[in-house]
């Protein structure tokens, strides 16, 4: 779980709420007709700029805002420098019989086994880079189309709200509840874009930074290995991958 991405939510939508608690009722807030328009009406235009795969799978992808975790680079490069030596010592073969709980790196490395030449194993860890950074773009796209819309939609909610406001002058009770549509959608729309749309296209881009990162890291070890470089010229290698601060550190970060 990422405390982040969870507590940022829940954090800014609880301020929001205490602040509409302090202001008077939390009743007044709510009106269906504006949900309608700004939730129903920016789900239905997202639609329409997307194929209904590409729509919900940004759903599944939006998981990886709460719940995905990226495996940290140090780690990555303790297993390829083991796996270096344990091809040294006993050839590529040896490599089947090791625990690699990474499924990238295990694409890699039986590409190794099966005897590839080096152009076939980049090309193939490559295009799967590729793929897998273009599928996770395509979700950040549904959810960065929706905060582009969702205030678009509250624009027009409260167009909808001053025309049935101007319309019913002559009813002083119709002003009011129209008013309230005319404001809450405005509002509804400014509140998904920018504490929850924008925020989560944010942190999608960063995951797919992180995965490209360590995917790429893990293609240089595997192509490393499949050329008999030394295991610690490997991790040298490997480690330009961390921050300078970290560079110096090992796993255990002794």
């Amino acid at each position: 779980m990422d405390l982040a991405t969870l507590i940022g939510l829940i954090g800014g939508l609880a301020f929001v709420i205490m602040a509409m608690v302090l202001g008077g009722s939390l009743s007044m807030f709510v009106d269906v007709t504006s949900i309608l328009i700004v939730v129903g009406g920016s789900t239905f235009v997202v639609l329409m700029k997307f194929t209904v795969g590409q729509f919900f799978g940004a759903a599944k992808i939006a998981g990886k805002a709460f719940v995905f975790k990226a495996d940290e680079p140090e780690v990555l490069i303790a297993k390829v420098v083991e796996m270096a030596d344990a091809a040294r010592k006993g050839g590529f073969l040896a490599l089947e019989e090791m625990d690699i709980p990474n499924s990238f790196m295990q694409k890699g490395i039986d590409l190794l086994v099966d005897g590839h030449d080096a152009d076939v194993v980049r090309a193939a860890l490559q295009k799967d880079i590729a793929l897998t950074e273009e599928r996770h773009i395509q979700g950040g796209k549904v959810f960065t189309s929706f905060g582009d819309v969702s205030p678009s939609m509250g624009m027009i909610g409260t167009l909808v709200g001053l025309v049935a406001m101007l319309s019913n002058m002559d009813d002083p009770k119709a002003i009011g509840p129209a008013m309230a549509v005319a404001l809450l959608t405005t509002l509804y729309g400014a509140v998904l874009a920018n504490m929850v749309f924008f925020p989560i296209a944010d942190k999608l881009a960063l995951r797919r930074d992180q995965e490209t990162l360590n995917r790429r890291l893990i293609m240089d070890g595997v192509l490393a290995i499949q050329d008999g470089q030394n295991p610690r010229v490997i991790d040298s290698y490997l480690k330009n991958y961390l921050n300078e601060s970290k560079r110096g550190l090992n796993v255990d970060g002794d």
